[in-house]
């Protein structure tokens, strides 16, 4: 284990301390996108000590990522995004293994790429991709952070085997077209960072397996307002996917 500067003010703290921190160095986190979510929560968790991270993504820089997907500089524009951001990991945390996977996770590859980790972080900015990873992670039995952004509002879950699901806040996932894109409804930057902030504390709760987690439980933030809330909801025996 690394006994150095870079972590001593986590070894301080009695939630983590010594045995903590082998512990997110023994660990294996997926994160499935690395945009303006995925960015702070790659970010964090490559600091924290976490021993290995996959990346999943299939996209490329664009200039509209800038305002919020603070992984890339403009010089990026054109390149992948996973091997920026494996670039900027190595550079930020070289004990911890950044691993690149360029590929759209489907259902095919999917199964296979989730059962490699203990943890999976969900960073799209889709229902489907959210909607697949809950399934993919209630089959495998992998605990599960998800979180979505827009404008200056977040909601965010997790699934903890054992527990309820996203799929029983919502049991029906609408019609592709039928619900504005995430591009349509913009968002400003400093939201994606708060959303990916909280999912990288919920993450690093899970891995150490410290406080009151988001299992059968909504966070709802409302940036514009300042307000948080939590909504408690109750396993659904009838849910599609984990019932």
């Amino acid at each position: 284990m690394l006994m150095d500067e870079r972590h001593k003010r986590q070894l301080a703290m009695p939630t983590i301390g010594e045995a903590g921190q082998a512990r997110l160095e023994a660990s294996r986190v997926l994160v499935v996108g690395a945009g303006g979510l995925g960015s702070p929560i790659l970010l964090y968790l490559a600091a924290a000590g976490v021993g290995t991270l996959g990346i999943a993504d299939h996209d490329k820089v664009s200039e509209s990522n800038l305002n919020r997907q603070i992984l890339y500089t403009t010089e990026d524009i054109g390149r992948s995004k996973v091997m920026t951001a494996v670039q900027r990991l190595r550079a930020l945390s070289p004990a911890t293994k950044a691993i690149p996977h360029e590929e759209q996770v489907l259902r095919e590859n999917g199964r296979q790429l989730v059962g490699g980790y203990d943890l999976v972080v969900e960073a799209s900015d889709n229902l489907e991709t959210k909607s697949l990873m809950n399934e993919l992670c209630v089959d495998a039995g992998i605990p599960l952070v998800w979180a979505a952004v827009t404008r200056w509002e977040g909601q965010m879950g997790a699934y903890v085997p054992g527990h309820g699901c996203r799929a029983c806040l919502f049991p029906e996932l609408p019609e592709p077209g039928t619900y504005p894109s995430a591009a349509e409804l913009g968002v400003i930057g400093a939201a994606a960072g708060v959303m990916g902030a909280l999912e990288g504390v919920e993450a690093l709760k899970l891995l150490l397996g410290v406080g009151d987690t988001l299992a059968d439980r909504l966070l709802l933030w409302d940036g514009l307002h300042s307000t948080f809330d939590v909504v408690s909801y109750t396993r659904n025996p009838r849910c599609p996917v984990c019932g």
